[in-house]
């Protein structure tokens, strides 16, 4: 036979005043566990950014302009 054990189940609040909330409550707990950048962090990340945006920029445009400049003349050489 098995020992029954009186354990209390935590209390379920329904609807959705209530189930809102319990997730601000769950954010806000979240949020104490984040782990944020130092100003000098984010300032370097940033950086790091806008430098590779704008080699991917350089980068995409020169195929773009190659593939324009290719097919303008495919288009010439077929008629």
């Amino acid at each position: 036979m098995r020992a029954e054990t009186t354990s209390e189940k935590p209390e379920v609040r329904t609807g959705p005043f209530a189930a809102l909330s319990d997730y601000f409550k769950d954010v806000r707990v979240e949020m104490t566990k984040v782990s944020w950048p130092t100003r000098e962090e984010l300032r370097e990340s940033t950086l790091v950014v806008i430098v590779m945006v704008f080699i991917m920029m350089i980068f995409i445009g020169a195929i773009d302009r190659g593939l324009s400049l290719a097919f303008e003349a495919l288009v010439r050489l077929v008629g």
